[in-house]
C-alpha cells in the first residue's frame, strides 16, 4: 500500500476531529494551519461550545506528549515550569519537570490566572524553552500552547496584556453549533466520552516533517507586498489605535504559507493571506476608543474593524 500523501494525512487529521465537533471544519482548518506553521493558537468563546474538547482532540489525534493546565487564581510559575527539589541520597538538587515539558499543552482558561503565572508562558511561548535556576531548558518538537479562554464572564479574570496576546499566532471563536448540526450532538451524545474513543492519525515526527515543508511553499513579491500593504494599513487607520508588529506580519506569511500546504499547494494566492488575516491579526491589534460604540457587536469589535481595513486594501491580482 502506498504511503499516505501529506494532504492525505492533513485530511484524517480534520475528519477525526469532525468526528467530535460538529459543523466547525473551519474552525479546525485554522488551528491545523497554526499548527504547521509552528505558531500557538488562542480559542475563545462562551462555555460549553467545545473550546477544551477541540484541543484535546488534536491532542489525542497526534501521538505526542500532551498535558492540560488548568488556570486558576493561586497557580504558580513553578506549577506550570517545574521545580528543583533537594535529594537526600544524592545530596543535591534535582530539577523536576512541570506540565510545561510536553508537545501540546492545553492552556484551559488561561485569563483566570494571574499575570505573573501568565508571564511564565512567555518565554516558553516565544523560544520553546524554558529558564529554571539559572539554566536554560529546551522544550520538545514539536511544541504549542492551545489555550482557551471565556471573553464574556470578567469577575475573577485577568485580561491577557497584549505582550501575551501577540505570542498566540492564530485566534479562533467556536460559536454555538448550527441547529442541524447540535441535533447531531444530541442524538450521538459526541461531546460525552465519545473524545475517549479517538485514535492517533499523526505521529510527532509527521508533524515536524510538515511543518519543514510549509517553510518551502512560495510566496512571491505580490503577496510580500500583499502582506506589509495590509500590516501598515492597521498602522495607519483612524479606526485602530496600535496596528500590528512585525511579529504579527511574520505570522501572517507563516500562516498564509501553511494554509496553502493545507490545501494543497506550493505556492501562496492572495486568498491564503485575506483568509488567514483576520485570524492572525485581529486579537493583536487596539480598536480606537473612539469608535468602539459605532461597531455592532459587543466581543467581536477588533475583527469588524479589521475586516473594514481589509476591504480597503487593493488585492494582487
Amino acid at each position: 500500500m502506498a504511503a499516505a500523501t501529506d494532504h492525505e494525512k492533513i485530511l484524517a487529521l480534520q475528519h477525526n476531529c469532525e468526528r467530535v465537533i460538529k459543523g466547525k471544519a473551519d474552525v479546525i482548518r485554522q488551528i491545523i494551519v497554526g499548527v504547521l506553521a509552528r505558531g500557538h493558537v488562542l480559542i475563545e468563546d462562551v462555555p460549553g461550545v467545545g473550546k477544551t474538547t477541540l484541543a484535546r482532540l488534536l491532542a489525542r489525534s497526534i501521538d505526542c506528549a500532551f498535558q492540560r493546565i488548568q488556570f486558576t487564581s493561586d497557580l504558580l510559575p513553578s506549577d506550570i515550569l517545574g521545580v528543583s527539589i533537594f535529594n537526600k541520597d544524592k545530596q543535591a538538587f534535582e530539577f523536576k519537570p512541570g506540565p510545561i515539558f510536553a508537545n501540546i499543552i492545553l492552556a484551559d482558561e488561561i485569563n483566570r490566572t494571574s499575570p505573573k503565572t501568565q508571564s511564565a508562558l512567555l518565554e516558553a511561548m516565544g523560544t520553546a524553552t524554558v529558564s529554571i535556576d539559572g539554566q536554560t531548558r529546551s522544550l520538545p518538537r514539536p511544541f504549542m500552547v492551545i489555550a482557551t479562554q471565556n471573553p464574556i464572564e470578567f469577575h475573577g479574570t485577568f485580561p491577557l496584556p497584549r505582550a501575551q496576546l501577540d505570542r498566540f499566532m492564530v485566534r479562533v471563536h467556536m460559536g454555538y453549533p448550527a441547529p442541524g448540526d447540535e441535533r447531531t450532538i444530541l442524538r450521538e451524545q459526541v461531546l460525552i466520552g465519545g473524545i475517549e474513543h479517538v485514535q492517533p492519525v499523526l505521529s510527532a515526527g509527521d508533524i515536524i516533517a510538515m511543518q519543514e515543508k510549509v517553510l518551502d511553499v512560495k510566496v512571491d513579491e505580490a503577496i510580500i507586498g500583499y502582506v506589509q500593504a495590509i500590516v501598515q494599513a492597521t498602522r495607519e487607520s483612524s479606526l485602530i489605535e496600535l496596528g500590528v508588529s512585525t511579529r504579527a506580519a511574520l505570522s501572517l506569511r507563516a500562516c498564509a504559507q501553511a494554509r496553502a500546504f493545507v490545501e494543497g499547494r506550493d505556492y501562496c494566492s492572495p486568498d491564503d493571506v485575506k483568509r488567514m488575516a483576520v485570524p492572525v491579526l485581529a486579537h493583536r491589534i487596539q480598536v480606537a476608543r473612539a469608535f468602539e460604540s459605532e461597531l455592532a457587536t459587543a466581543h467581536r469589535d477588533d475583527e469588524e474593524v479589521l475586516e473594514r481595513v481589509l476591504n480597503d486594501v487593493p488585492v494582487p491580482l
